[in-house]
């Protein structure tokens, strides 16, 4: 989010200043692991699309502009018990919007993609516009239009604390202190830390991330789908197609199965049971997914209270605007975010809605 705020407020012809306490696209928090699913069909809440189709229209744009592949369209499935938040809520966004879709029954899915073969009964909603971005391609080629654009990007110094005062805001750091009209925030898991006074609990998770390699003469899942399944349990899964070539492996997670930890003592091994667990879950609708598996990483999530986002003008700082607390869905909306960053800086307000991100909402939770 950082660095698409610095790209889209450069573009307008401000004076930047970036800080980063890590090296560019680093692995220490929630923007890498080579892939993250775009969708539009929100199971999440509906109230999230206009700002999906238009995070579309800016990834297309990032693409253009910086000539890296930041992301790519491969269609998804959202699969699921009939009354699952995965399948029903994916559904009723597409009807409530009228995105372009299609509802398959479990049969149907196994003769479209025969590498998925979901429980009996399950339901999945194919959405043609589904895809994976790319979080560290995307990340250095923000930043690399920022730079472009003007502005100044430091890594390896991180904020040690800001103040705010009718003079405009101050940032400290070991190299020193900066001085200007307007700071944005984008705290990441260091939101705890760095946004403690803006009134909410926000939870960091570990995450685990693994790529898995396909059994012998299994359905090859190459060019195939994204997806998240739900099954009777409410146990959310999600994959990728192998991205890069099947010696990679497809990349495969469990949606919300974290411990609580920080930063600093984030548990960064992934150990024998975890990838047991993930090899027996995913078999379930893979199974020709069965290992060994190849590769792990660990990222975190930021989660609120209600697993919206946080996205406002800083409750007591009318200098400092704010982008925290993503919730593990995030990524998918990064162009945008930087575009409303850009529009608090600029006018204090956005015509982007929202009002659901809104910390006030979770002062009291």
């Amino acid at each position: 989010m950082g660095s698409s705020a610095a790209y889209h407020l450069a573009r307008r012809g401000m004076r930047v200043l970036g800080l980063e306490r890590f090296a560019p696209a680093h692995d220490k928090g929630s923007s890498h692991g080579g892939s993250r699913i775009i969708r539009q069909s929100y199971f999440e809440d509906p109230a999230y699309v206009p700002l999906l189709l238009r995070s579309y229209e800016l990834w297309e744009e990032l693409k253009q502009n910086s000539g890296v592949d930041v992301y790519s369209i491969t269609g998804g499935l959202f699969i699921g018990p009939p009354d699952s938040t995965t399948f029903s809520g994916s559904l009723r966004a597409s009807e409530q919007w009228g995105l372009d879709h299609e509802v398959l029954t479990d049969r149907e899915v196994h003769q479209s993609f025969p590498a998925f073969e979901p429980p009996a009964g399950q339901f999945a909603l194919y959405e043609r516009m589904a895809g994976f971005a790319r979080p560290e391609f995307t990340v250095r080629a923000h930043i690399g239009l920022a730079e472009q654009a003007g502005a100044d990007l430091h890594f390896g110094e991180p904020a040690l604390s800001w103040t705010d005062d009718v003079n405009g805001v101050s940032v400290h750091t070991e190299a020193g202190t900066y001085q200007a009209s307007q700071l944005v925030v984008c705290p990441g898991a260091w939101a705890p830390k760095i946004l403690s006074d803006i009134g909410i609990r926000i939870k960091i998770e570990r995450q685990v991330m693994y790529w898995i390699d396909h059994s012998p003469g299994s359905p090859s899942m190459e060019g195939g789908p994204i997806y998240i399944q739900e099954n009777n349990n409410v146990e959310q899964i999600y994959g990728f197609p192998p991205i890069d070539g099947p010696a990679g492996g497809a990349k495969v997670a469990f949606f919300r199965k974290g411990t609580e930890c920080t930063p600093d003592t984030i548990d960064r091994e992934v150990h024998p049971d975890e990838r047991r667990d993930m090899l027996d879950r995913v078999s379930q609708l893979l199974p020709g997914l069965s290992g060994p598996v190849l590769d792990t990483a660990t990222c975190m999530y930021s989660t609120t209270p209600d697993e919206n986002f946080v996205i406002a003008r800083h409750p007591l700082h009318t200098n400092v605007s704010v982008a925290c607390g993503f919730s593990g869905h995030g990524f998918k909306f990064v162009p945008v975010v930087g575009e409303i960053l850009a529009d608090l800086v600029e006018h204090g307000t956005t015509d982007h809605p929202i009002a659901l991100f809104d910390p006030a909402r979770l002062a009291s939770a």
